[in-house]
């Protein structure tokens, strides 16, 4: 049996297209196997009270990747990214305010005010970031409030809901595998209750299906239970079954999601259709800054304008983001931020020659890489090897890293470098190689022939830049 599924994986791996994800509810590499041709996926989106910041914004540019993989690899897909505009409150424990009516409080102003500029917000962040928003479904939890209100009472009739005074909750107890994912410790959880937080849970992991209006809102609605609004799990539950069915393929998110949210989704999906609701779970780690988690209660919430003030395009950013496993905690500076705009505008530099052929040998040591868990450190890694490579031409390299760019999404082909001629690429890719091979009067002659034609040459650790005097 042992050498069968040595088998199995050792044909996938010869496969161009085969893909291996890091599951997050089994803790293993697997081979991706989707039933259908058309994969569906659904990443869990914005709460739309506030910019999105930095940290935010790491786990749709992993979402993105993984979508861009899949489509290269011939896929089609039906990739849906909610949009919460009701129903978060500031705590994962159905406890607090609700984040968006605070929000419109504060601001004295509308909630729909408030979420349409945060939604519009977020739009342009993805697209600054080359997300292409109109490849994505983006679902509103407020236009799904029947189709929330439809599941709880199918929840309901098969008695895995109870109602207490603020509200009706789901019982976790019904649900024997709950906390499956991130091995969450439910007995631990029970031992370290503070019961006085809300006595009448029967347990300390249930959670609110929908929470009774205490006093008049900005947004409630009508229901069997009463007036009130959707628990913040329900939403992402009841608008993945409306846009994708009883079923998805993939499901990300940040490994903040892990053991709450997603728990949670899983127990009310599978308790109503009685079969798994995902087959792969994907969690991005942490953006952080000074060992400190990014998020906007830390007070640390940098936002994609608060770079692009300091003269540094969005996708640096993206760049950066690559350079890390997304399964590895990310440690964000501006000075790594800065490093990552000059790695994109050298890469940049030598993708802008015309004509060439796609070098088959690096094209497949990069899908290699990204097939292998998203491993776009390895990808980038490839690349770099690729543009020091004396024996593949400009031209061909050229030709290579744009192919690459499908995947990458920087953007590589930007018209805005187009002014540095064929020539001086090729005197520079010629001097890097030099410097790679350590020949350091060789490239210093080469760049004083790049000067001499007016052109400015700037040396860093990983590379060179040109600009014109």
């Amino acid at each position: 049996m042992l050498n069968a599924v040595r088998k199995i994986l050792h044909a996938a791996n010869r496969d161009k297209d085969a893909l291996f994800l890091t599951n997050t509810l089994t803790k293993r590499k697997e081979l991706f196997a989707p039933r259908k041709k058309e994969v569906s996926l659904y990443t869990c989106g914005p709460t739309v009270y506030g910019r999105s910041h930095i940290g935010n914004l790491r786990a749709y540019v992993f979402a993105d990747i993984l979508h861009r993989v899949l489509k290269v690899k011939g896929y089609k897909l039906k990739h849906v990214i909610n949009i919460t505009d009701v129903g978060h409150l500031e705590s994962d424990a159905d406890e607090g305010r609700d984040k968006v009516e605070q929000a419109a409080q504060q601001a004295h102003s509308t909630a729909q005010a408030i979420t349409k500029k945060y939604t519009d917000l977020f739009f342009a962040d993805l697209q600054r970031l080359n997300i292409h928003t109109d490849e994505y479904i983006f679902p509103r939890a407020t236009n799904y409030i029947a189709e929330q209100i439809e599941f709880i009472r199918s929840l309901e009739a098969k008695g895995h809901t109870y109602t207490i005074d603020d509200g009706v909750y789901f019982d976790t107890s019904t649900f024997p595998t709950y906390g499956a994912l991130g091995n969450l410790d439910t007995a631990k959880l029970k031992e370290g209750a503070r019961v006085e937080s809300n006595p009448q849970k029967r347990n300390p992991s249930d959670f609110a299906l929908w929470k009774f209006s205490t006093t008049k809102r900005l947004q409630e609605w009508d229901s069997p239970w009463g007036v009130g609004f959707p628990g913040w799990h329900i939403e992402c539950s009841a608008m993945a079954r409306a846009t994708l069915g009883e079923h998805i393929d993939i499901h990300t998110g940040g490994e903040d999601h892990i053991h709450t949210h997603h728990n949670n989704e899983i127990a009310q999906s599978e308790s109503l259709f009685k079969k798994p609701f995902v087959s792969l779970w994907l969690h991005n780690a942490f953006l952080t800054v000074d060992n400190e988690k990014i998020s906007k209660s830390q007070g640390n919430g940098i936002s994609l304008s608060e770079i692009e003030v300091k003269n540094i395009e969005p996708l640096a950013l993206r760049y950066l983001f690559l350079e890390a496993h997304y399964r590895s905690p990310l440690s964000f500076s501006f000075a790594s931020l800065k490093a990552a705009q000059h790695a994109l505008k050298r890469l940049r530099t030598h993708a802008q020659v015309r004509g060439g052929s796609v070098s088959t040998a690096y094209q497949k040591r990069f899908l290699s890489a990204v097939s292998d868990d998203l491993n776009t450190p390895r990808a980038l890694a490839v690349a770099w090897k690729l543009v020091k490579d004396p024996k593949v031409s400009p031209q061909d390299t050229s030709a290579t890293l744009r192919d690459f760019d499908r995947v990458l999404g920087l953007k590589l082909n930007t018209r805005e470098h187009r002014s540095v001629p064929h020539a001086i690429q090729k005197l520079l890719k010629k001097r890097d190689t030099l410097r790679y091979q350590k020949d350091y009067t060789g490239a210093d002659s080469i760049r004083k022939e790049i000067e001499k034609q007016g052109y400015l040459v700037h040396d860093t650790a990983i590379g060179s830049t040109v600009e014109k005097k």
